[in-house]
């Protein structure tokens, strides 16, 4: 029961938010910004009595992958302002990602 809970309200989510698109861009990305993936989990993760040792680990890890993304988020759209449609503007902002993915994978270690 829990698990068609959790889907659904991962659904009704991001449904959400791309609906709102259509009426409200800011609102929209506000929405989609802020980190409900990331505490429904959390919450999920409690709700289901795993440690909460495994919860703050699990905030730590996704600290640190969220840095790589960003830039994806300020390439798609100077690309599409060069000209670019969206599928290639999207396949480089993805690769750019996966690049900077690898570079803190490697570095990661070093530094703990």
């Amino acid at each position: 029961m829990l698990v068609a809970v959790k889907i659904l309200v991962n659904v009704l989510l991001i449904t959400g938010i791309t609906e709102l698109t259509k009426r409200n861009v800011i609102v929209a990305a506000l929405l989609g910004a802020l980190p409900i993936v990331t505490v429904l989990a959390m919450i999920w993760m409690h709700v289901e009595g795993q440690e909460e040792r495994k919860i703050a680990e699990y905030s730590m890890a996704t600290f640190w992958l969220v840095l790589p993304t960003l830039p994806m988020f300020v390439v798609y759209p100077w690309l599409f302002h060069k000209g670019m449609s969206f599928w290639p503007a999207m396949a480089i902002s993805i690769v750019i990602m996966l690049t900077l993915y690898g570079v803190l994978a490697y570095f990661l270690p070093k530094a703990a």
